[in-house]
């Protein structure tokens, strides 16, 4: 824990997190729209269908099954985890050319629960079993995180070789469903939110990316800065303020985050405000409520803002026409194709850009 001081002067303390990645880990946070638990055999196949603003994701507890999205193959093994982060629609079978019988969430299935149940196909062959999930961010600031991820991530739950606890974690998950003890939809559930988060921490610790906010959130002193923008993004930010914070001076804190980031400190400061305000005014909240919550001094101010960085107005994300607008990072980090027109310059109050 260290001391900083406020805008009034006063003194605040706050815990800062050793590493900064575990602090943005913070926003993922996800709730569980439905679980099932399929059981199956040779040869089988199933649609999973594309579920906009869901992850999907399957933990192989018997046999093994292939994993197609866009084309792009995985075989899955006991213990393996697969997660599909960008909602999009995929298949499982038995082999690559196991005939699909329909969509999951339309074929028939034993209900345990409200958001619970057992899927069973089956071939005749051999026996493969599943726990598939899917699963909803909790918070708007889980999509700058999961606008990194790649397409299908593959963890390998029984690799010897592997690190953390995630292997043994699905292992348990694998226990608990081939038992069946009382309760163990309650037990489910709730590892399978675990077994999301941890998966996602895995990859962060071993994904190579160019310049991005991931990227500049690993540095030791540029992290610190990235962590406090993304907890606080309405506090009144300076680039001598957040270079303090950093232990740097102003100018190498400059050029250090525009190396690693690929954008100014305060340009990614503009589309970080206006990626939580296009959530939020998707969601019903009122232009002039966001405008004091992100640091502006004024509803107009915050106004002509968004449209600078988004190019709409915000009364027009309500209707959607901002989502796309505010480019989170894809997994190559590269800059977002419309940026502010110029860095938002410091003032003795808030800092709007």
């Amino acid at each position: 824990m260290h001391a900083r001081e406020d805008a009034g002067g006063a003194t605040a303390r706050l815990w800062t997190p050793v590493d900064p990645v575990g602090g943005v880990l913070a926003d993922l946070r996800v709730r569980g729209t439905f679980y099932c638990r399929a059981e199956a055999t040779a040869p089988w196949g199933v649609e999973m269908p594309a579920l906009a603003g869901c992850m999907s994701f399957h933990v192989v507890t018997r046999g093994s099954c292939v994993l197609e999205v866009d084309g792009d193959r995985h075989v899955l093994d006991v213990g393996d985890l697969a997660l599909v982060p960008h909602g999009r629609g995929h298949l499982l079978r038995s082999a690559p050319e196991a005939a699909v019988s329909g969509r999951a969430d339309l074929l028939p299935q034993q209900y345990l629960g409200d958001h619970y149940s057992v899927l069973r196909l089956d071939g005749g062959g051999a026996p493969a079993g599943m726990v598939c999930g899917v699963v909803e961010p909790d918070r708007p600031g889980a999509g700058h995180l999961l606008g990194l991820l790649p397409p299908v991530l593959v963890v390998g739950g029984r690799d010897g070789t592997g690190t953390g606890w995630l292997p043994l974690l699905l292992r348990v998950l694998a226990d608990e469903v081939a038992e069946d003890r009382p309760g163990a939809e309650a037990v489910v559930t709730r590892l399978a939110d675990v077994v999301v988060i941890q998966a996602v921490r895995t990859w962060l610790d071993t994904a190579a990316t160019g310049p991005g906010w991931l990227r500049a959130l690993r540095d030791p002193q540029v992290g610190q800065a990235v962590a406090l923008l993304h907890r606080e993004p309405g506090t009144a930010w300076t680039l001598t303020r957040l270079a303090r914070e950093a232990r740097m001076s102003r100018s190498s804190f400059a050029a250090r985050f525009t190396e690693l980031a690929g954008e100014p400190v305060m340009h990614y400061l503009a589309r970080w405000r206006m990626h939580l305000a296009t959530v939020a005014l998707g969601e019903g909240a009122r232009v002039g409520e966001l405008a004091g919550r992100l640091g502006y001094e004024s509803e107009a101010a915050f106004s002509r803002a968004y449209k600078r960085v988004v190019g709409v107005p915000p009364t027009a994300a309500g209707d959607g026409r901002g989502r796309g607008a505010v480019a989170d990072r894809g997994p190559d980090g590269a800059p977002p194709s419309k940026q502010a027109a110029s860095p938002p310059q410091e003032a003795s109050g808030t800092v709007g850009p």
